[in-house]
């Protein structure tokens, strides 16, 4: 998640000197990847929320939020800013997921068109798209009393108590269970909406702020996708990338993501083989765009192919009708029609 410096105030905003209770270079506690989610009695499962990772730090009148890098949030959401103020509670420190919900469903887009240097587009972003925290740990109590070491069941009783007497809706509780038929089934519709996965913890955990303490697990799923253009290495000409595409309902091809899980030693041979298919127009429907703060792919330049060659390759999670992170390619499918690779794969 791409941030502007710490030194990059807003007009009329103040860096932060008040001491808290926590450091604000805290580093928040975090998880492993897993296949499948742990089962057994010490274990606490939660939804993984489809938004930015956020400690908030309140002492007095002073608030800040902080991402999972260590950068400051606060210019981004002056809203929760204002709103953590607001609260009776003097001090506290909670970990949480900092979220925009826009008809009723949760938009990573309209998180990232947060990320902007000019605080009027800002304020003006916050008053019609206002973001929520949802909170799923305490590390200071409003008493000051710090928790780090307590374990989890007890963090948790203490956040449940402060987000009811809070009353704020600006605040949400995140959902819990210990029941492993739960969480498999908030697993199988993660991806598509308000959440990626599902994240396991020990309830007998203290908070180890910096390590991967928890478990992670998300709906992986595959997809057949035409292989629209390609983009080559940075400085080099070799394939670095495929660019991926899904027909929609009026049988234009869209651009949908990108893989990059080539070999070095089939990468020669496959340059060769998409420089032989290169043809205009690649996407007949939405194309690839120049590179943006978003974008991982190195060039805003690319080579368009006839759509002959399908892959399949496998997802994590879908936005706006594209995949959010890159794929990893499985296998080619020579076995499959390119328009038979649709969009209904995905929905």
């Amino acid at each position: 998640m791409p941030l502007r410096p710490n030194s990059d105030l807003g007009a009329g905003e103040q860096p932060v000197t008040a001491g808290f209770t926590l450091p604000l270079t805290l580093e928040p506690m975090e998880a492993k990847t897993a296949d499948k989610l742990p089962e057994g009695g010490s274990w606490q499962y939660e939804p993984k929320w489809d938004g930015f990772r956020c400690l908030a730090f309140k002492e007095a009148d002073q608030v800040d939020l902080r991402a999972k890098s260590g950068k400051p949030l606060g210019r981004y959401f002056p809203e929760l800013v204002d709103a953590l103020r607001a609260l009776d509670a003097l001090r506290f420190v909670v970990d949480g997921e900092i979220v925009i919900a826009i008809d009723g469903k949760v938009s990573f887009d309209a998180l990232q068109m947060r990320l902007h240097p000019a605080e009027s587009r800002i304020r003006k972003l916050a008053a019609e798209t206002p973001a929520n925290l949802i909170l799923f740990d305490m590390l200071v109590d409003p008493t000051g009393t710090k928790l780090l070491d307590r374990p989890l069941e007890q963090r948790r009783a203490a956040l449940e108590s402060f987000v009811a007497s809070a009353g704020s809706p600006w605040l949400a509780l995140s959902p819990v269970t210990r029941d492993a038929r739960d969480a498999n089934a908030w697993l199988s519709h993660a991806g598509h909406g308000a959440t990626d996965g599902v994240v396991a913890k020990r309830v007998d955990q203290p908070y180890q702020p910096g390590e991967r303490a928890m478990v992670k697990v998300k709906r992986l799923r595959t997809a057949d996708c035409v292989v629209g253009g390609f983009r080559y290495l940075a400085g080099e000409r070799q394939v670095g990338s495929l660019l991926l595409g899904l027909y929609d309902k009026e049988g234009k091809l869209d651009h949908v993501g990108f893989t990059s899980t080539i070999s070095n030693d089939e990468r020669g041979e496959l340059t060769r083989r998409l420089e032989a298919l290169r043809e205009p127009p690649g996407f007949t429907g939405k194309a690839p765009g120049g590179p943006s703060r978003w974008s991982t792919e190195r060039s805003g330049e690319w080579e368009p192919l006839r759509p002959e060659l399908v892959v399949e390759v496998r997802f994590d999670h879908v936005t706006g009708d594209r995949f959010r992170h890159g794929t990893k390619l499985l296998r080619w499918r020579p076995d499959k029609a390119p328009r038979q690779c649709t969009f209904e794969q995905i929905c």
